[in-house]
């Protein structure tokens, strides 16, 4: 990220990093010995939209990933239920846009 986040965004950031690997995981690999970083270079983006807290707009760019990026199929109602799971752990943080 190239800064120090405040408490509350530092662990915002690690739950959807957690969220992308265990939830997300759209190649399937967290239960296997795949690289654990896999998803990390998605991670900053993501934690901007939750940090501005739009639904859809977490969705879309996790479906255009999955779809144009690693070329799967998938169905945009996987997206929200993760967006919604990333918002929950926003809610849970108490994280808030100050100092993004």
């Amino acid at each position: 990220m190239g800064k120090k986040l405040p408490p509350q965004q530092l662990a915002l950031y690690q739950a959807i990093d957690e969220i992308l690997w265990q939830d997300w995981d759209p190649i399937g690999i967290c239960n296997t010995e795949g690289p654990r970083d896999e998803y990390q270079m998605y991670l900053p983006q993501v934690f901007q939209l939750a940090l501005a807290g739009d639904r859809a707009s977490i969705a879309d760019y996790l479906f255009k990933v999955a779809t144009d990026r690693m070329g799967l199929i998938t169905q945009r109602n996987q997206h929200l239920v993760v967006a919604d799971k990333i918002l929950s752990a926003k809610a849970n943080a108490g994280a808030v846009i100050d100092d993004a």
